[in-house]
């Protein structure tokens, strides 16, 4: 057991490294399994070696910009934590693991693209991601979400897709709801049971921490303190990723996925992905990340299939 003495200089300070309450120390036990405590006067930090001097690295960084500024944001607070690696060898050396599949599998960034989209994540509220099939879009953000979810900086987690037919005419489908627009979600919930064990994903969605919703469910909402993923966001009108975007409260995150070469709603050039970028990319907070072909991880082979399409369009 290593423990480090950070030295603190007004109530105001501690609050601030510990947060309303101590939400910053719940998460920092959460990342680094390290304990804040105040004795006798003194910020001290316990656990070990390398979890003590991440810890304390944050900490630090927690009261510079306090001291230089008077305020934290507590977003910025998660970020710094979320942002600095403590463990390197839970993933073989490699500090980039975002979580481990159920089947304890490494789940990273394995390309460029990849990389610039999980840290655009990591410091940014509403992250666009937008690029070909099989680039990682919805699976990377999924992991993302759940790491989030495991270290407490957020409190849930809503997955929300159009339901727009992809070029076929289905009619009717016979059952509940829940039945009609299964087959639209379907591509979430394979990134979910990936990720989660079955059984406590079916805990989390009857205790309402795990949402998996057609994108008409969010009208009227306000999420707060949720990790929200919109997939396959091309097919959105203008109006839907307005409201969309529109429903983040305090203390969330969004995520908004989608491949604008393959826009299915009866006017594509009212997509509300494209529109968004359009409208968006110059507000702070929002960050736009393109996949390239190269950027491609779903097999060898869909990569030269996209290209072979691109050669050959009209």
């Amino acid at each position: 057991m290593t423990r480090a003495i950070v030295e603190t200089f007004s109530p105001e300070e501690v609050r601030a490294v510990f947060g309303i309450n101590d939400v910053h120390a719940r998460q920092f036990r959460a990342r680094f399994n390290v304990a804040l405590t105040m004795r006798e006067g003194q910020l001290q930090i316990a656990g070990d070696d390398q979890d003590v001097a991440a810890a304390r690295r944050v900490v630090e960084e927690i009261l510079q910009r306090f001291r230089h500024s008077g305020h934290l944001d507590p977003r910025e607070v998660e970020m710094m934590v979320q942002s600095q690696t403590s463990r390197p060898q839970d993933s073989g050396g490699d500090g980039d693991v975002i979580v481990r599949s159920r089947l304890n599998r490494p789940v990273k960034a394995r390309s460029p693209g990849q990389k610039k989209y999980v840290n655009a994540m990591l410091r940014n509220e509403v992250v666009f991601g937008i690029g070909p099939a099989g680039t990682g879009k919805t699976y990377l953000a999924v992991a993302m979400a759940i790491r989030m979810l495991r270290e407490g900086a957020v409190k849930k987690l809503i997955l929300a897709r159009p339901a727009v037919e992809a070029g076929e005419k289905l009619g009717f489908l016979p059952g509940t709801f829940e039945a009609k627009v299964n087959p639209y979600l379907r591509p979430l919930y394979d990134a979910l049971y990936d990720l989660i064990d079955p059984a406590q994903l079916k805990k989390f969605a009857e205790n309402d921490i795990v949402e998996v919703a057609p994108l008409a469910y969010m009208r009227g909402r306000t999420l707060s303190d949720a990790f929200i993923i919109l997939d396959e966001a091309q097919n959105t009108t203008i109006g839907q990723m307005k409201m969309f975007l529109t429903r983040m409260g305090e203390g969330s995150r969004m995520v908004v996925t989608g491949d604008v070469t393959q826009i299915d709603i009866p006017r594509p050039h009212q997509s509300g992905l494209v529109n968004a970028h359009r409208v968006l990319r110059s507000v702070k907070g929002v960050r736009f990340c393109r996949f390239e072909n190269v950027d491609i991880v779903r097999h060898d082979v869909v990569q030269r299939i996209v290209e072979a399409y691109e050669s050959n369009a009209d």
